[in-house]
């Protein structure tokens, strides 16, 4: 059975937390899940990020996207920063990264957005490899991504 993908709701920061945590952790900071969860309970609280979590039948939280809003004013429209994104270990290689990143794409499209943007660590080929899959396209200066939305 796939897992859910499901849109956050402050009830569901508790179940997501830890695994912003162990997000932040890879990148190098130290554990705080009391900040995990304050911080995305104002973002929810005061709708500056759309988080979007994995769970399956058990109720087992998988993985998270968050997005934030941006605006171009070279193309003179919304886009969204794909901040983050995070699979447990145990969860991954089956195909739960994409199901985020598909969900965030659908989201940034339903609200007219003309791209979604995102950057990695430089060592972390395997989500390069699943961005690039996905049609990301990588600033080899920066190791930024780009999707058009737009078709252009």
């Amino acid at each position: 059975m796939q897992p859910e993908i499901l849109r956050a709701e402050v009830a569901e920061v508790s179940g997501i937390a830890p695994l912003f945590n162990a997000y932040r952790m890879f990148y190098g900071q130290p554990s705080d899940l009391a900040l995990a969860n304050i911080f995305l309970a104002e973002r929810i609280r005061n709708d500056e990020s759309v988080i979007f979590y994995a769970r399956d039948a058990a109720g087992t939280y998988l993985g998270f996207t968050q997005l934030y809003p941006i605006f171009s004013s070279i193309s003179a429209q919304r886009s969204w920063i794909l901040n983050d994104l995070y699979v447990t270990e145990s969860a991954r290689g089956r195909g739960i990264g994409r199901m985020l990143m598909k969900r965030a794409s659908e989201h940034a499209i339903a609200t007219g957005a003309g791209a979604l943007a995102l950057e990695t660590a430089k060592t972390n080929t395997g989500a390069q490899r699943l961005y690039e899959s996905l049609g990301y396209v990588r600033d080899n200066e920066f190791y930024s991504y780009f999707l058009s939305l737009s078709g252009g």
